[in-house]
Parts: C-alpha cells; sequence; structure tokens
C-alpha cells in the first residue's frame, strides 16, 4: 500500500490556502498543486473531489457553476481555519516533497539490484561455459576450432546482454523519473517490476540450462 503524501488532515489545508488565492474549479486544483510542487505530486481527481465536498459540508468552501464547471471558493469559516494553521503550510511542502523523493529513490535502488543480479547470473554463466569449453578435449583440430568459437560467441552474448541491460535500465530509470515527478509512481509499480524482473531472470537461466 502507497503512503499517502499528504499527512492527515494536511491536504484540507493546502486546498483552502490555493483556494485563498482565488476561486478554481477542480482541474484547476490539481494543476496548482502538480505546479506548486514542481510536478513531484499531481493528485488524482479521486483525491481532490471528496475532500472538497468534505470542506463544502463543513461549510468551509462554498461551489458555484460556471456553464459546465464547478467553481469552488474559500468562505470566512474557511479563511479562519487557514490562519489559525498558517503556520503549519512551509512543513507540508517540505513533507510531500520529501515522500514523493524516498519513493523514486526506492524505485531507483530496486531497479539497480534487479538489474546487477542479472547482469552477474549472465557473467557467471558466461565464466562457465568458459569453463566447460577448456575441460572439453579436442580430438582433432577442427574440435578445437570449434571449442574456440564457442568461447567466442559465449563472451560475444554476454556482452550484448549487457549493452541491452544497460539500454533497459536507462530507459526505464528515466520513465520512472518522469511518473515520479507527476506523483505517479506507486509501491505496486515497484512490486509489479521486481516481479516481472524476476522472471525474466528465470526465463534466461532456463535457457542457459537447456544448453
Amino acid at each position: 500500500m502507497t503512503p499517502p503524501v499528504f499527512a492527515h488532515g494536511s491536504l484540507r489545508l493546502y486546498l483552502l490556502a490555493l483556494l485563498e488565492e482565488r476561486p478554481r474549479h477542480g482541474y484547476e486544483l490539481i494543476q496548482a498543486l502538480s505546479d506548486r510542487f514542481g510536478g513531484t505530486y499531481s493528485p488524482s481527481a479521486g483525491t481532490i473531489y471528496p475532500r472538497l465536498s468534505k470542506l463544502e459540508e463543513e461549510g468551509l468552501v462554498s461551489k458555484s457553476t460556471d456553464g459546465r464547471k464547478t467553481v469552488y471558493e474559500i468562505t470566512d469559516a474557511g479563511r479562519a481555519e487557514l490562519d489559525a494553521r498558517r503556520h503549519e503550510l512551509d512543513e507540508i511542502e517540505n513533507d510531500v516533497t520529501d515522500s514523493v523523493r524516498r519513493l523514486a529513490d526506492g524505485v531507483r535502488a530496486e531497479v539497480n539490484d534487479a538489474m546487477r543480479s542479472l547482469r552477474a547470473e549472465l557473467a557467471s554463466a558466461a565464466r562457465e561455459a568458459k569453463r566447460a569449453a577448456t575441460r572439453t578435449p579436442a580430438s582433432s583440430a577442427g574440435g578445437t576450432s570449434g571449442t574456440t568459437n564457442l568461447h567466442v560467441e559465449s563472451n560475444r552474448a554476454v556482452h550484448e546482454a549487457d549493452l541491452v541491460l544497460n539500454e533497459f535500465r536507462q530507459q526505464l530509470r528515466t520513465d520512472l523519473r518522469t511518473h515520479a515527478h507527476r506523483g505517479r509512481l506507486s509501491a505496486e509499480s515497484v512490486t509489479l517490476l521486481k516481479a516481472r524482473l524476476e522472471q525474466v531472470r528465470a526465463d534466461v537461466l532456463a535457457t542457459l540450462t537447456d544448453h
């Protein structure tokens, strides 16, 4: 389960702060939150609208219709709560930024560990192939040539696999950072990534065993 980016009660306070600046509709609030945190957090509509409804029930915001849009505006009661808790706003910004950064760092660490493990397995397989080739007696000049070719092909395959892994790692890191900056990276994504990488590793090792 992904830990919440905002601590309990903090998001409602931040929504009040944004509405104090000017009335906004729901999408504008989502965009304002994303812009305020430099893209590190972008809440979903399912996160924002229930909290706006709760604020309206408590009389802290009011809403009106502007065409097809619902516009929210802070009330006097909302300003009073905001004034009483204004000292918390700076702490909220720091907490959100730290929370998203920790999640992104955790994902990068998981990817790095999985890639190192897979590369180590491939290198180990190459060493084993080299030892097997050395132990295989050559009955003729042709046999010696075949053994040498096997060794060369094995080393070439390891090199190519290493290039593939490096390219995959760089591309995935870019994708993860992009989504982390938008607040869309979750612990479920990390779990799925680990499971898929472990399956890839098992599949690759199975082909080595077959040979």
